[in-house]
């Protein structure tokens, strides 16, 4: 294998970004996926478009105006330097934000259709039980959409991974700081080193591989179990 320090340093902090990144979706994702697979607010509609917007949105525009919204002179810039606090663009605390903002979809819409699956059924007999609200989420949807959450949490870590517009647009190219897998396989690329980019690209396919595999086989066996 011919990687060096600095192909390892983007490595391992792609692993720590996606781990961060998919950590933080599940913890805010999960409530708004409830929401959204529960609710019968008549606009709905605009925050699923919301939620979707990454998808079809050019990373390279999203990451623009996450950049100007992180910048000095953007909302949370100027609330950053108030509160004392550095500057979130160029930083790995700024890529955290944008990949956020990025895989959210990958995260929440799985989310929603484990939770619309349940139905009011399961739900309703846990009330009659006189089982509180939290109570019914934690032992009998969370559990019945595990599955769910599975999809998600490889989804969302899967395309973290293989972000690049948004993570070049945010945090630039910085070795040991904000240089991620992607920027790395670009540099190599420009430098017409190919037997690095091709030890990177072939690892990043393997894995990318591996994990939809996991999804779908744990998936199957999960389905099986129902019949």
């Amino acid at each position: 294998m011919n990687l060096s320090g600095f192909d390892i340093a983007a490595l391992l902090l792609t692993f720590k970004l996606a781990a961060i990144t998919t950590g933080i979706l599940l913890l805010i994702g999960t409530p708004v996926a409830w929401w959204l697979a529960n609710t019968r607010f008549k606009f709905k509609f605009i925050f699923e478009g919301l939620v979707a917007l990454p998808l079809v949105l050019p990373p390279t525009v999203l990451g623009f105006y996450l950049l100007i919204t992180l910048g000095p002179n953007g909302p949370l810039g100027q609330m950053m330097a108030w509160l004392g606090g550095p500057s979130l663009a160029f930083t790995f605390s700024g890529l955290v934000i944008g990949s956020v903002f990025y895989s959210m979809p990958f995260v929440i819409q799985p989310l929603q259709n484990a939770f619309s699956a349940i139905g009011k059924r399961p739900m309703e007999v846990a009330a009659t039980l006189r089982a509180s609200p939290l109570d019914r989420f934690f032992s009998v949807a969370m559990p019945l959409a595990k599955h769910g959450f599975l999809t998600a949490a490889v989804l969302g870590f899967a395309h973290t991974i293989g972000e690049f517009g948004v993570v070049l647009m945010i945090g630039g190219n910085i070795p040991g700081e904000t240089q991620v897998l992607s920027i790395a396989i670009y540099d190599h690329v420009e430098a017409l080193e190919y037997s690095q980019a091709h030890w990177l690209s072939g690892g990043l396919l393997l894995l990318s591989f591996l994990m939809l595999m996991i999804v779908y086989a744990l998936n199957g066996r999960l389905n099986w179990g129902r019949t």
